[in-house]
């Protein structure tokens, strides 16, 4: 068993540790919000506490970066932990099943393992550097799979997880990404919940989705994933290189199909 298969299948069980602390929550929590407005429960908290304890435990040499409690470790090894335990939280308050638990690990600050997971609809999407993506329902064999070979906009189903940053709604320092030129030039548009529109673009089922707004534990675990998948991940800005840090996120089904949906969403002056 190779390194990196070893670490997949312990992000797998992070992934499981996460969803035995939220299921409790799901239905029946209480909602605060932290100081950016963005919402928080108690799951999210208890989740993430677990897996940075089952991560300490195994690995007690590597970092971790979490949404809820930053930075863990002294920044001597290759390899960083990035974890959101619910990704989706004000789906999850909703008692929507579209929230996700996201474990990424980074060598070097790139993304080699991803997993997503899908607590209240007992699905997951893995993947590890050389070894493809996969996709998992539960009482079903793992199976692997690819994005779409789709290369026109005008043809393309395309998704965004909101209207924020965009010039239909746009906030203090954010950027106005042209979401209405994206949504007239795509042959079809769906609003579609943060983790879950970009699990599908790597199941071929969308061609695009769009992020204006993402952190370290939103991205890297859905950027090796698009890749495995044969996929294309960008910023909104077209910028393909360390994309996990980028502050947004694009994935696509191929090379040209991203680069029209960069120009389309290309902020007018």
């Amino acid at each position: 068993m190779n390194e990196r298969h070893t670490f997949l299948e312990f992000a797998r069980k992070l992934a499981r540790v996460a969803e035995e602390r939220i299921l409790p929550f799901y239905g029946r929590c209480q909602v605060e919000h932290k100081a950016d407005g963005s919402e928080v429960t108690e799951a999210d908290r208890q989740a993430e506490r677990a897996m940075r304890a089952a991560i300490v435990a195994r690995f007690p040499d590597h970092d971790i970066l979490g949404e809820e409690f930053g930075t863990q470790g002294r920044g001597t090894t290759p390899y960083r932990w990035v974890i959101d335990p619910l990704d989706g939280t004000a789906w999850f308050t909703l008692g929507m099943p579209t929230f996700g638990t996201l474990v990424a690990l980074l060598e070097g600050g790139q993304p080699i393992v991803g997993v997503v997971h899908f607590p209240a609809l007992h699905e997951t999407l893995y993947a590890s550097r050389g070894a493809g993506c996969w996709f998992v329902a539960q009482g079903a064999q793992p199976r692997r799979v690819r994005v779409s070979p789709q290369t026109e906009l005008q043809r393309a189903v395309a998704s965004a997880s909101g209207a924020h940053s965009s010039d239909i709604l746009v906030a203090e320092g954010e950027v106005p990404y042209g979401l209405t030129r994206l949504i007239r030039r795509a042959g079809k548009f769906n609003f579609c919940p943060d983790c879950l529109q970009h699990a599908l673009v790597c199941r071929g089922q969308l061609h695009l989705a769009v992020d204006p707004v993402m952190k370290p534990w939103d991205s890297a675990a859905l950027v090796v994933c698009v890749w495995e998948a044969g996929g294309v991940v960008s910023t909104l800005g077209g910028k393909q290189d360390d994309v996990t840090f980028g502050g947004s996120l694009l994935s696509a089904c191929t090379p040209q199909l991203c680069a029209q949906a960069v120009e389309a969403l290309a902020p007018q002056s």
